[in-house]
């Protein structure tokens, strides 16, 4: 059914069709509304059998997902930023274990300083723990991603993140199709786990491994990214079979033909960038973009082939590597290993900042003729870094850095967050 409805609430509708028997609950914004709707419908009744739990951290919130999913229920939780840090722990612990649980990652900015909008940073920190991490650009992808999460964690019993970005998809509202119930029973079947606390049958879930072990145990995770690689067309084949609809895949190309520049790009930032490249198009110049839906597992091999007749790539990055540059571009240099193409970093959107069509429009133009740096920072303003870069130098008790910088923007003012 098409409904005009904010993200977050048409996320937690596609949750609670998955039919998930334990929901665990920390509010953290921006993806507080999913959880808050998913509650809802538990205490509506609309969502049958299924315990909603409140808990007092977002730690908290991914152990008790740990003990329900190992325990055999179908596991559900979300969060974002410093809530992901809070669970880094046992982030990495499900991912070890094997345990399918699905998790809402409302991407927003890791602090300090404290900020609450959009960025990558908080799932580019847990990109090695092991999970799958699945890159929503629009919420109607957000939706079908969900579906097909469940549908894949549990396939692999590894724990899948779906992300979308916080408040440019979480807080839209727009039309969206929600599937019925009938639709998602019949591509989600009821879980079945491959291990299972059983006081009648006792083992132990989470053993001491000791370096005769530990290597091969490791590959073995690494092992299941892999299947997910093969698993996650087969999955969104199926899935559009069913739906009638296009969402997921490892990745997904628009106007590559012929297109001497190509833009990669992760999450909502792609819809500006296809805008772009229409009107460049439009204009004569030979340019196209991909969006990476799976950025764990890491598409290599299909980016490779994707990528093999342009000149040159442009990664658009909504996180930064201090000392480094772009993580996603490090990535798209390994699948372009032995072809020579130039990867441009373009570092873009920080803490929410706004990416226009006029900015990326100078950028690309910039890029098709060769004339980007390694790493470019988009719309940095250079005179607030040059003041100060001028005060560390000349006054050893400089001050904090951000407050600094506000203060530069907004002289003689009241600090703005």
């Amino acid at each position: 059914m098409r409904k005009q409805m904010e993200g977050s609430q048409a996320v937690a509708e596609a949750v609670a069709l998955c039919r998930p028997e334990v929901v665990c609950a920390y509010p953290i914004t921006p993806q507080t509304h999913i959880v808050e709707g998913v509650g809802a419908l538990v205490k509506s009744g609309k969502l049958k059998q299924c315990e909603f739990i409140n808990v007092e951290s977002e730690f908290a919130a991914l152990s008790v997902a740990i003990g329900s999913s190992a325990a055999g229920a179908r596991s559900y939780t979300a969060t974002a930023s410093q809530g992901l840090l809070f669970m880094a722990e046992a982030v990495y612990n499900a991912a070890g274990l094997g345990l399918p649980i699905v998790m809402t990652i409302g991407n927003r900015a890791i602090g300090a300083p404290i900020n609450i909008w959009n960025d990558h940073s908080d799932s580019m920190s847990m990109r090695d723990s092991g999970w799958i991490q699945l890159f929503a650009e629009t919420n109607q992808e957000a939706v079908d991603l969900h579906i097909q999460a469940f549908r894949l964690a549990e396939r692999l019993s590894c724990p899948v993140m779906v992300c979308m970005d916080g408040f440019i998809l979480t807080h839209a509202y727009e039309p969206i199709d929600v599937p019925d119930q009938a639709q998602v029973d019949g591509f989600l079947p009821a879980f079945e786990p491959v291990q299972v606390l059983d006081p009648s049958d006792p083992y132990s879930i989470g053993a001491m491994v000791g370096p005769e072990a530990f290597t091969e145990v490791r590959y073995l995770a690494h092992q299941k990214q892999m299947d997910a690689l093969l698993m996650i067309p087969e999955i969104s084949a199926e899935f559009e079979e069913i739906f009638g609809r296009t969402a997921g895949a490892l990745l997904q190309a628009y106007r590559t033909q012929d297109a001497e520049t190509i833009i990669v790009a992760l999450g909502s930032v792609s819809g500006s960038i296809k805008e772009v490249v229409d009107t460049m198009r439009h204009d004569g110049v030979a340019i196209g973009a991909i969006n990476i839906t799976s950025f764990r597992p890491f598409p290599l091999e299909a980016l490779r082939q994707a990528l093999s007749e342009a000149q040159r790539v442009v990664c658009i990055e909504k996180s930064l590597s201090p000392g480094l540059g772009g993580v996603l571009a490090s990535n798209v240099r390994m699948s372009l290993r032995g072809i020579g193409l130039p990867v441009y970093t373009v570092i873009a959107g920080l803490g929410g900042r706004s990416i226009t069509r006029a900015s990326l429009t100078k950028i690309f133009q910039k890029a098709t003729g060769d004339q980007l740096d390694d790493v470019t920072f988009l719309d940095l303003n250079w005179q607030a870094i040059k003041q100060q870069l001028t005060r560390a130098r000349d006054t050893r008790h400089s001050g904090p850095i951000a407050e600094n910088i506000l203060r530069t923007l907004n002289p003689g003012g009241v600090l703005k967050a």
